[in-house]
């Protein structure tokens, strides 16, 4: 009997990123509870279930980035320092000026004598 393997990939993350999730889930937290916010109203004013937001302040991977800046939204944590409408528009000006698309370059090695 010819079975196919049961084979999952497993997503890492860099240290980096796992860093930015903790900080940015312990922002989150610290800013609801400055608000006196509990989890489900900070859940209601989002949108989501209170478990979603549980995954969110603990910095869990897998949660959707739009929900994550949302939530920081509504409790005023800061999202790209005090320069993000500066850096938007030079981001939105330098934008049509970048290459539609990026041909890998890297020469082909003929090591065939």
């Amino acid at each position: 009997m010819n079975q196919k393997a049961n084979t999952q990939h497993i997503r890492t993350y860099s240290p980096m990123t796992k860093e930015a999730l903790e900080l940015m889930g312990l922002e989150i937290a610290a800013a609801r509870k400055a608000r006196k916010w509990s989890e489900g109203k900070l859940a209601e004013h989002a949108g989501v279930s209170r478990g979603t937001v549980r995954r969110i302040e603990k910095g869990h991977p897998k949660a959707e980035v739009g929900l994550v800046f949302e939530m920081a939204s509504l409790v005023g944590v800061s999202l790209f320092g005090d320069k993000r409408r500066e850096r938007l528009t030079s981001a939105r000006e330098k934008a049509p000026l970048l290459p539609k698309r990026i041909h890998d370059t890297t020469p082909v090695m003929n090591d065939d004598f």
